[in-house]
């Protein structure tokens, strides 16, 4: 059944590759560029056909990319009037960014499609935790939640906008389970303890019931409101001074559980319009900020992956939850945007950048050289993204 989700992420990356080419065919024939061929993925072609304006038609057995092949794109004879190189310079710019371009519109319509029929990360109270033990696996048999909260100012369908200030946004804030976790985690690490007559340290329960101040969307209006927690006596595993679980023994401690349910808001067709192109920047954001913690080493290389971690990455979410691949095709799509931008050579920042030194200097810099920057570039690509794949899988 796997081998499915595989084939399936395998289409919606080379549909990516494809709308990404196809944002260079559509603005190269619109400025009337002539195109030789238009292919996803490269090596042996699997298909290939041409069309009547003599363009080559093709699909190949590498889906590692794809590209749109112009007309003298390496040429070097500047007497040869059809060379793509031979074009206006702000002609060409044009054309190397509407790849980039495509891909982020892709993010922007994706991100619409996904917050007005699943959500993703502002969240809405769809009801609150029963106040018993049968929810949580490991809390102890028999034991009474303490401290329930009474009138917290939530009501069921509330939007929750922020948390003690923190506003709640995947890109320019932080995530609800970010915050609730961190309020849990600061609950659990200053609770008091003490000594019991064995000497062993008890950890005391909390005799008031501890919330956090939140500001809702109800309707057309906003609210002030609490989020609160509730504490449960749990079973929790018993480990030894080495780190190792000692089986068959638990430790009976005071934990803290939230009290709220919630799922994503799902947002209106006009309110995903809305805060489509500025989720899709956040996407871009995202991207941005993880390659900075990489080059950074903040961030592991394990973290990251060539194509082959991406179909896997792909499949497995899918398989997981098939509403994913709605979040999935505005990352990816978001991903591809920010890549192909950089000015690495190659990559179509790299192009751009090459074009604005030439339209600047008001001649090229020599074609050989460029083609021999760009080909470099390309064999040190492909190599670091199959490392990278390598690497994903070893470590």
């Amino acid at each position: 059944m796997f081998i499915l989700y595989i084939i399936l992420a395998i289409v919606i990356l080379l549909f990516m590759v494809l709308i990404h080419e196809f944002g260079h065919y559509t603005i190269g024939r619109m400025l009337g560029f002539k195109i030789t061929e238009f292919s996803i993925g490269f090596g042996k072609a699997l298909f290939s056909r041409k069309n009547k304006r003599g363009e080559l038609i093709s699909l190949r057995i590498f889906p590692l990319g794809g590209y749109c092949a112009f007309a003298g794109e390496e040429d070097t004879d500047a007497q040869n009037p059809d060379s793509f190189t031979n074009q206006k310079p702000w002609k060409r710019i044009l054309v190397f960014l509407a790849g980039v371009t495509f891909n982020f519109a892709a993010a922007v319509i994706f991100s619409m499609i996904l917050l007005c029929t699943v959500g993703y990360d502002i969240p809405q109270v769809n009801g609150f935790m029963p106040f018993d033990t049968q929810h949580i696996s490991n809390i102890v048999e028999g034991s009474e939640i303490t401290n329930v909260p009474e009138g917290t100012g939530l009501q069921e369908g509330d939007i929750i906008i922020s948390i003690r200030g923190e506003k709640i946004d995947f890109a320019y804030g932080k995530t609800y389970n970010e915050i609730m976790k961190a309020e849990i985690s600061a609950l659990s690490e200053y609770m008091a303890t003490y000594k019991d007559a064995d000497n062993e340290t008890k950890r005391l329960a909390f005799q008031e019931y501890p919330t956090i101040p939140a500001i809702v969307k109800r309707g057309d209006d906003y609210a002030n409101a609490e989020l609160g927690f509730y504490q449960a006596l749990v079973n929790n595993q018993k480990y030894d001074e080495n780190g190792d679980k000692v089986e068959g023994e638990f430790v009976q401690e005071y934990e803290y559980f939230w009290d709220v349910n919630v799922t994503a808001y799902v947002h209106t067709f006009w309110e995903a319009v809305e805060r489509a192109v500025p989720f899709a920047f956040g996407m871009a954001w995202v991207v941005l900020k993880s390659l900075f913690l990489l080059i950074t080493f903040q961030l592991p290389l394990s973290a990251i992956g060539g194509p082959v971690t991406t179909i896997a990455t792909i499949a497995s979410f899918t398989q997981t939850n098939f509403a994913n691949i709605l979040v999935l095709i505005p990352l990816i799509s978001a991903n591809l945007a920010v890549f192909n931008a950089l000015p690495i050579p190659a990559l179509d920042g790299a192009h751009v950048l090459f074009t604005t030194i030439e339209a600047a200097r008001k001649k090229p810099i020599k074609r050989e050289t460029e083609n021999m920057i760009h080909a470099i570039g390309l064999f040190i690509l492909f190599g670091a993204v199959i490392l990278i794949d390598i690497l994903h899988f070893l470590l």
